[in-house]
């Protein structure tokens, strides 16, 4: 037998062998369905347009490859302009986003792994029960639809609101174990 720096012809270097190992568990986690890899996750706020809409967009921003979040309203309405430009500014595109009530998702039967109400406490009391088992809790922020001025002089609170979803949804990962990607 030949042998080629002192190892038998024939067999695998380590490094392949490696290489297929990381092919083969490649090849094993892309067998397991897309749902299952990741935890869902779902914000609810009054009409799904803003507050809901940015914890969505920063959730997947920041913890996309583990988490799966989706966003509803108790009343689905029409995406507010100034968080679409809040989201903007900070390299996020939520324009084409879609409003969905929350009642309708409940219908579906889908599973999440979290639900979390993003309006004030009272609306939350009018959050539906989810099958299967969910974590609740409830993240009070303020109602950006109850700004008032100019769109320019609602700006700075809207990216104050913006920012503080931000910072939340960051606690919550550390808190929960999920901040690897910050």
């Amino acid at each position: 037998m030949g042998s080629e720096g002192g190892r038998r012809a024939g067999k695998p270097r380590p490094s392949s062998v490696f290489l297929r190992l990381e092919q083969e568990a490649e090849k094993m986690q892309n067998a397991i369905p897309e749902n299952r890899r990741k935890q869902s996750i779902l914000f609810i706020c009054r009409h799904n347009s803003a507050r809901s809409q940015m914890a969505e967009a920063w959730c997947n921003y920041l913890y996309g490859d583990f988490l799966q979040a989706e966003s509803a309203g108790f009343e689905a309405g029409t995406i507010n302009p100034l968080a679409v430009r809040a989201m903007r500014e900070v390299g996020i595109d939520i324009s084409q986003k879609g409003t969905q009530n929350v009642f309708s998702l409940v219908k579906t039967g889908k599973l999440f792994s979290y639900v979390i109400t993003v309006c004030d406490s009272s609306a939350s009391e009018k959050c539906p029960i989810f099958p299967g088992i969910t974590m609740r809790q409830d993240w009070s922020f303020p109602d950006p639809a109850m700004l008032s001025g100019s769109d320019e002089e609602k700006m700075p609170a809207m990216r104050a609101i913006r920012d503080a979803i931000k910072s939340r949804i960051i606690i919550w990962a550390i808190e929960n174990d999920m901040d690897r990607r910050v």
